[in-house]
């Protein structure tokens, strides 16, 4: 499982529109991945329904959540600063609660209520339906605690709550959990084993989006390209499964177009794949659907074989080039991003100068970097020893990050002269005159306001840009208005 930490979104505390019965306060506040981002959503619309209503204001609450991410150990450090600040207005106003959420609430269970004493309530990523129950615990003045992995709970049965919206773009999970113990992730404990959702409460959920005014999905989940419903459970037990539900089953490609053909005039994205896991099919899919966004991300961690083996990835080297170039021959237009790891234990030079090999070869629009981090309860910090030392590591990591920096020009560059299809988001970070959207490649577009408005399909011809943004002007409406 990977795992896309977006750095301008940590920590956002999230508002939904009040009720006038509802008479308690809650702050929440996300960290992590999308998935994380996603659940708040869910525990906002359990909570909305139990009488809170939302505050931006952290001394008014009289309940405080902090949704948490242990992907890393800075991660992990910043929640632990937080829950000291909720715990300081927390003794200037007692009848405050606070709780953890989500997978630090899973691993660090214990030590949140019985050694620190630090928050009043601990609920795992798959017991948020728990919450009014847990609550009346903490109320009656007792801890209260649920991380107990379901191997069926999806919440697809609740509507979230879209939080912090810009009634544009919306996370649709389609799967939670994990099956590949990848030995650097913690996401396995924290999250359990895979299963899927029901792939009609999909549909009736994006159908709710669409009626909302919404214009573009992203189908979220761990591992979406394993995603397979067969009547419930788990994927694991899919072998178990009778010939009617095999017959019957939907996997990934089969959902993706469906939801592209019962919504032609939406766009869809969806993450995260897995090399392993990602059919050719799945790319036919895509190649034959336009409002199906022409951009993959697909994390390889590491480009030594050696090394993607220690990683317990279940792919090599040249498996992974393959479905490069398979990508590159069905969708020759697609923008395709990764996450990589630099010092992973044992790595050697040679291991690093494949990384960078790869980088050169695959030449990835952009990508997520990050040097290793042991994490508490993975396979890597059990069974191996963090031997590459840190000076190496970021040494690695900016060698890793100049070479993506480079390629992210070449990629920009190709865009210039060439006219996107930008859906209009918000107005761009410098100047309040110019519109800011993505193209179906995920590449960030900036562009004059003119008559435009935020959700409308814009043509916009490039004329130059940076390693990470097009800058154009627009052309006209495009055909998905």
């Amino acid at each position: 499982m990977e795992k896309i930490i977006e750095e301008s979104k940590q920590g956002e505390s999230l508002v939904l529109e009040n009720k006038p019965e509802n008479t308690k306060k809650l702050f929440i506040e996300s960290y992590g991945c999308a998935m994380n981002f996603s659940d708040s959503e869910i525990v906002a619309s359990i909570l909305s329904s139990n009488g809170y209503n939302t505050t931006q204001t952290l001394e008014d609450a009289d309940l405080v959540l902090v949704n948490t991410c242990s992907i890393r150990d800075k991660a992990e450090q910043t929640i632990r600063k937080r829950l000291e600040k909720y715990n300081a207005v927390k003794r200037i106003n007692p009848k405050m609660k606070v709780g953890v959420l989500g997978c630090m609430a899973e691993r660090l269970k214990s030590q949140f209520l019985e050694q620190e004493k630090i928050v009043d309530l601990v609920v795992g990523p798959d017991a948020y339906k728990d919450l009014p129950n847990l609550l009346a615990e903490v109320e009656e003045g007792r801890d209260a605690i649920n991380v107990i992995l379901s191997k069926d709970e999806t919440y697809g049965d609740i509507s979230p709550v879209r939080l912090m919206s810009n009634g544009i773009t919306a996370l649709v999970s389609i799967t939670r959990g994990c099956d590949n113990m990848c030995t650097f992730c913690v996401v396995p404990f924290t999250r359990g084993r895979e299963r899927s959702r029901e792939p009609q409460s999909i549909i009736t959920e994006i159908q709710d989006l669409w009626d909302k005014g919404f214009k573009e999905i992203t189908l979220l989940g761990q591992n979406v390209d394993s995603f397979l419903w067969y009547g419930g459970g788990l994927k694991k037990d899919f072998v178990n499964a009778t010939e009617m539900q095999k017959a019957t089953a939907v996997d990934f490609d089969q959902l993706l177009e469906m939801v592209a053909v019962g919504f032609p005039k939406m766009r869809i994205r969806f993450s995260t794949s897995n090399p392993q896991d990602m059919h050719e099919s799945v790319l036919h899919v895509i190649a034959k659907y336009d409002n199906i966004c022409k951009h993959i991300h697909l994390p390889v961690q590491s480009g030594s074989n050696r090394i993607l083996k220690e990683m317990n990835r279940l792919h090599t080297r040249e498996e992974y080039m393959t479905l490069i170039d398979k990508i590159r021959t069905i969708i020759p237009n697609c923008a395709i991003s990764q996450d990589m790891i630099s010092g992973f234990p044992t790595e050697t030079e040679e291991d690093h100068q494949d990384t960078l090999s790869l980088l050169d070869y695959v030449k990835y629009n952009f990508g997520y970097m990050y040097s290793y981090s042991e994490r508490p309860g993975t396979l890597a910090e059990r069974k191996m020893e963090d031997d590459v030392p840190e000076a190496t590591k970021l040494r690695r990591l900016q060698e890793i990050v100049d070479l993506q920096q480079r390629n992210s020009w070449l990629r920009s560059e190709e865009f210039i002269g060439q006219t996107v299809e930008v859906l209009v988001e918000k107005l761009s970070k410098k100047s309040a005159e110019e519109f800011s959207g993505r193209n179906s490649q995920s590449i960030t577009v900036v562009f004059p306001k003119e008559n435009y408005k935020i959700g409308d399909f814009v043509n916009v011809r490039i004329n130059s840009c940076t390693s990470g943004t097009l800058k154009g002007e627009a052309v006209g409406l495009s055909e998905m208005n």
